[in-house]
């Protein structure tokens, strides 16, 4: 490693692996299986041609869905694994904390499992002693560590292990999924901990699918997908992609769902209402600074007054009150869009300058009725996995719903 500024470099790196389609009992088996050109196995890709750098003090994120490549990529970093094509390099001691409790023994008490885990990364006894009272303080059992393990609680092992990975005084820290363990206070302190880490210029790698710690935690950040590098850069722009890759893969599920019930109506509608849909006319993560566009259409069969009532709801909280309800219903007054039988479609535009990172769904219904208040009922509904979902994303991760905000007047 030329540049001393580069605490870990990944370069070319590729892994597969071999999954067996068959056994064989027999050498005979296996040799005859092999001149008739049977392998027994498919290889799978798991890292394709993977290179980026992390630079000291570096907090790196590696986000992607399960089965994109990315704890293999964590254990070639970690050299747990050893990479088919391409080089590893890591500038220093690296700590790694792939699984909580690997290593810990049961039978022994808290102390002794200290040395044992300490010594699995790597450590002296003498470094060990200097982090032991670290270690310790931080976990919060000071009057438990001789006591055996297995009488721990699951918190309090947890505790324990998590302590040993952090206070250990490593070059690179490598994480796993590791960042929600423990109570609250313990994760408040766990908070502190890795925001003291981030402003000291310590080396860490974090891979997790939590995209707030993302955001809050790493100044660069990488999504593999498919065991290739699909994006790379600013922590956001890298949170928001991992973000609108499920919102697709939710939506090829829906349409795959949907090619099976060809034959049947859709979840929903119905003889006088076969078609009824939302469809997006924007990105599926915004800004607040953008403009959320959509388009409702729906066909209807008979001759009667019809139109579409929406209701835009807040799924961070729970989904279980509407933000703002718009479309056909007014002041429980129906207004129709149309009377006549045939494809009705309009498009809604909705401003996002006053809302903080959520996510939203839209639910919709067709109804039928006069402009009576109250004579009106739905005839069609859009909701569950047919609703539109978006999301608002922004640098600033918290906050409230809403950032519109009043004024004092005395």
């Amino acid at each position: 490693m030329t540049d001393n500024n580069i605490a870990v470099k990944i370069d070319h790196v590729s892994k597969s692996f071999r999954l067996p389609t068959e056994s064989s009992s027999s050498l005979r088996t296996t040799l005859v299986n092999r001149l008739k050109g049977i392998k027994g196995y498919t290889e799978q890709h798991v890292l394709k041609d993977i290179s980026f750098e992390v630079e000291k003090g570096d907090f790196f994120g590696i986000v992607g869905r399960n089965g994109s490549g990315k704890s293999t990529l964590l254990k070639i970093i970690s050299q747990i694994y050893v990479p088919e094509k391409g080089n590893l390099d890591v500038n220093g001691k690296l700590v790694s904390f792939i699984e909580l409790g690997v290593g810990f023994n049961p039978e022994l008490t808290g102390k002794e499992n200290v040395y044992l885990n300490g010594a699995m990364l790597g450590f002296s006894v003498e470094e060990i002693d200097a982090m032991y009272d670290d270690i310790v303080d931080f976990a919060e059992l000071s009057d438990f560590m001789n006591q055996k393990l297995k009488n721990y609680s699951s918190g309090m092992q947890v505790r324990l292990a998590f302590s040993v990975a952090i206070k250990a005084q490593g070059d690179v820290l490598v994480l796993d999924e590791v960042l929600a363990v423990g109570d609250e206070a313990f994760q408040r302190k766990c908070n502190d901990y890795f925001m003291e880490r981030r402003k000291s210029g310590l080396t860490t790698i974090l891979v997790t699918h939590d995209m707030s710690s993302v955001k809050k935690y790493c100044n660069k950040a990488i999504m593999i997908k498919n065991g290739e590098i699909f994006s790379q850069g600013n922590p956001s722009e890298v949170s928001d992609d991992y973000t609108a890759s499920n919102f697709e893969k939710r939506e090829k599920i829906n349409q795959n769902q949907s090619e099976v019930e060809a034959s049947e109506f859709k979840p929903g509608r119905n003889e006088l209402v076969p078609e009824f849909e939302i469809e997006n006319m924007s990105p599926s993560v915004l800004k607040s600074s953008d403009i959320l566009e959509f388009k409702i259409s729906y066909e209807i069969t008979k001759d009667i007054a019809s139109g579409v009532g929406f209701s835009l709801l807040d799924l961070t909280s729970g989904g279980a009150f509407s933000i703002i309800d718009d479309g056909a219903i007014q002041s429980q007054v129906f207004s129709a869009w149309s009377t006549q039988k045939g494809r009705i479609e309009r498009t809604y535009q909705l401003p996002l300058d006053n809302f903080n990172n959520r996510d939203f769904m839209i639910v919709a219904a067709c109804f039928t009725g006069t402009d009576k208040k109250g004579d009106f009922k739905a005839i069609a509904n859009l909701g569950g996995e047919s609703g539109l979902r978006f999301y608002v994303r922004g640098e600033v991760d918290t906050g409230p719903l809403l950032k519109q905000q009043g004024v004092f007047v005395d």
